[in-house]
């Protein structure tokens, strides 16, 4: 009976969002990713539970969700693990000056207009910030949440308007590549236990050690037995973190930031990334969406989000405009690049699921940051095509 119920479960995981984007032509405005996040979100108890709560007791038991968030689990270690792995440092050390520049701007404005939101949150209800959370943690969880960029979603939308291959798509992931570094490190110390801190100099002593062995070893490996390594690697490294008090999804970045792509075989590993999206990620969207409460109100949560939002975008439209002008790009081109860099759709959900986990931040927040997740890549693709068909953006390789 369970299994039948999990079964069903996924027909509605699957074929719910695809139904909406393929017949709702969705696609200018809103991608399939983008629909699976909203779809999760409206399967979970504020709406689904709330409209139709037999139907949603009766399908989701306890057993069905605990069944679910285990496949949801190991797909989400594999996307980090990925993410790490699409990491392009080598590149963004070669033309550091721009890529420092860039990425810094681009990662401090946001930071400190999140930070500035956060603190008016707590101002207005100390109830959303968790329960294990200092002050400080819960206004830079927020700031972080505004600044940071998903990289593997940034490359599939620029691979869908043709400029991931040219040298503005890659200047993008060299920026990218240098703020995710810094906001991974941001979340590690957001995440520092004070009362575990000798097992968190532990894991990562051994890790380093763990790395310069790995890095010596593995590429001297035939390529089919790297994969074998390399998800052992990954497993063990994510075990250790979570063992330390760093979350799992820490561990499971630096298993993969350590590595090289070209190891693996970059065509693998866009492989893996596009099957992941397909198979295993919309699960995880329905397990986070599980998770999403409307405890503060509805209208408090849309407001939050709308805050949230603005800082995100403006944030970063303002820095990479400053850096622009330190850097004397072309009129326009900063608009393009900004737009860019504020996709946050799955590293974002991944961010607000860990600070929900480890109780950073309270179950009211976890939704408004679900939905300014949603809404930023929503507007991605629009805003980048129509500074394209404008002129705005002018590309150096055009």
């Amino acid at each position: 009976m369970a299994a039948e119920k999990m079964l069903l479960a996924m027909i509605i995981i699957l074929a719910v969002p695809y139904l909406i984007w393929r017949l709702g032509r969705t696609e200018r405005w809103a991608p399939l990713v983008v629909v699976q996040i909203l779809t999760g979100i409206a399967l979970g108890p504020g709406l689904l539970g709330a409209i139709f709560p037999a139907a949603y007791q009766a399908i989701l038991t306890a057993e069905v969700t605990l069944m679910l968030s285990g496949i949801a689990t190991w797909g989400v270690i594999l996307f980090v693990w990925v993410a790490g792995l699409e990491l392009d440092l080598p590149q963004a050390w070669s033309q550091r000056r721009d890529s420092v520049v860039t990425a810094s701007f681009a990662l401090v404005t946001p930071l400190v207009l999140g930070i500035l939101v956060g603190s008016l949150i707590l101002w207005y209800d100390p109830a959303a910030m968790g329960g294990a959370a200092f002050p400080w943690q819960f206004v830079v969880a927020i700031g972080m949440a505004c600044s940071v960029t998903a990289l593997p979603i940034l490359m599939l939308f620029m691979e869908k308007i043709d400029i991931l291959r040219r040298p503005l798509g890659q200047r993008v992931l060299r920026y990218a590549s240098l703020d995710d570094i810094a906001i991974w490190g941001l979340l590690a110390v957001i995440l520092l236990d004070f009362e575990r801190l000798g097992k968190q100099a532990l894991f990562l002593s051994l890790f380093v050690l763990a790395t310069v062995a790995l890095r010596k070893g593995l590429p001297r490996l035939p390529e089919s037995d790297r994969w074998f390594i390399a998800l052992v690697w990954l497993a063990a490294c994510a075990l250790a973190a979570d063992w330390a008090g760093l979350h799992y999804m820490v561990g499971a970045f630096l298993a993969g930031a350590v590595m090289e792509s070209r190891w693996l075989g970059e065509q693998r590993l866009d492989r893996l990334r596009y099957f992941l999206l397909l198979v295993m990620m919309p699960v995880f969207f329905l397990s986070t969406g599980l998770r999403t409460e409307w405890a503060l109100g509805s209208a408090v949560v849309l407001v939050i989000a709308a805050g949230l939002l603005a800082a995100a975008v403006l944030g970063k439209l303002l820095g990479v405009y400053m850096a622009s002008r330190v850097l004397r790009w072309p009129p326009g081109e900063a608009r393009t690049v900004g737009w860019l860099l504020q996709t946050k759709a799955l590293i974002l959900i991944i961010f607000a699921n860990i600070l929900l986990d480890q109780h950073i931040i309270s179950a009211g927040i976890f939704t408004a940051l679900l939905l300014m997740a949603a809404a930023s890549t929503m507007l991605t693709i629009p805003m980048v095509s129509r500074s394209r068909r404008s002129g705005i953006a002018s590309e150096p390789d055009q």
